[in-house]
């Protein structure tokens, strides 16, 4: 998942290609929907992104009783208004004033508490949870922002990879190599520093040790002279999230494709080439482009039919972009890494969201 930011935002105003009351208000490369007139390029509004849960309040205010997403019709989730994909909500809440707004889009104020609006979790199913215990020194995974929120992560031509987003479930794997410890846990009990007693049950554990991913991390801590080594990887299948790429999560070996690699060497943090270190001892994730860095490009990777299975059995979930050469990103303070996320997926009927 991304980070949360609600945020003050400078828009840019298009015209809506099917409907004669609506425009489409971008911000980023991301665009809502809104009423034709309710505002002109160069005004400021707030934005409020997908995965944001809004206070009643602010939903009656707003208009939008009834109209979002979850049991209690308070999440904030992308859809398509005549035919055009909207994406977050774009407002002038009464409780922010004209002066207020400015303020805050200069210095990048995040409203979100201000307003009353907190991040959606997604509920953890019995088999993907467990017994947990502390794990201070977990290699944890990170939030990786979507592109079209930071169009700028990238230099146009910088050379960059783009696999292939897979909708499971985030697994990850810690090797001590001091002492041949593994802790495993999912990203979001992980982001707690937690990690997850082993059971056989539990379907993370079942995973890595069907596949054999302590061994494999094992070997790389001996061969990077690794304090500490991560795997993560995406567990997939039929059971654990509506799109299940031809197989099961419920058998002894669920669908398994790693995506990162970190190290722990002389003391610092390292994120490695997964491909390159592992060399076809664990699954990985499909790499379906590199090459310069181009947005258009990345965008229409973003969609299209899976390739996970062989057979297109289903949409793609989207993609994620990193450089060839691992760097910091001063975009966004952090890894120079972002994703994309297909609008088919965002829109489809029935859809599942677990960590």
């Amino acid at each position: 998942m991304s980070t949360l930011r609600v945020t003050v935002e400078r828009l840019t105003v298009l015209t809506h290609p099917n409907a004669d009351a609506l425009e489409l208000a971008q911000v980023g490369l991301y665009r809502a929907v809104v009423a034709k007139g309710a505002y002109k390029t160069g005004d400021l509004a707030v934005y409020i992104p997908e995965q944001a849960v809004l206070p009643a309040g602010l939903i009656e205010e707003l208009g939008l009783t009834g109209r979002l997403a979850g049991g209690n019709h308070d999440r904030v989730k992308a859809v398509r208004l005549r035919g055009e994909l909207s994406q977050g909500v774009v407002c002038r809440p009464a409780a922010i004033s004209e002066a207020e707004l400015t303020a805050a889009e200069a210095d990048g104020t995040d409203l979100a508490e201000r307003l009353g609006i907190t991040k959606w979790v997604p509920p953890i199913p019995v088999g993907m949870g467990g017994d947990v215990e502390s794990a201070p020194e977990l290699l944890p995974w990170v939030d990786v922002e979507n592109l079209k929120r930071f169009p700028d992560v990238f230099e146009p031509g910088e050379p960059v990879v783009v696999t292939e987003k897979l909708h499971g479930t985030c697994c990850l794997l810690t090797l001590h190599a001091g002492s041949g410890e593994v802790q495993v846990s999912s990203k979001g009990i992980g982001s707690q520093g937690l990690a997850l007693k082993e059971d056989g049950a539990n379907l993370y554990w079942r995973t890595v040790r069907a596949h054999g991913v302590p061994e494999v991390a094992a070997r790389l801590a001996e061969r990077l002279d690794a304090e500490r080594v991560g795997v993560f990887g995406e567990v997939f299948g039929v059971g654990v999230q509506d799109l299940g790429y031809g197989e099961s999560g419920r058998t002894e070996l669920p669908g398994y494709a790693v995506f990162a690699v970190s190290a722990v060497i002389d003391g610092q943090l390292r994120w490695l080439d997964a491909a390159e270190l592992l060399d076809g001892e664990l699954p990985l994730v499909p790499e379906l482009w590199r090459g310069p860095f181009d947005t258009e490009t990345v965008l229409a990777l973003a969609d299209g039919r899976e390739t996970v299975s062989g057979r297109q059995l289903h949409i793609r979930e989207g993609v994620v972009v990193r450089p060839v050469v691992e760097r910091y990103s001063p975009v966004t303070g952090g890894r120079a890494i972002a994703k994309v996320v297909s609008g088919a997926y965002l829109t489809r009927k029935g859809g599942t969201e677990y960590e």
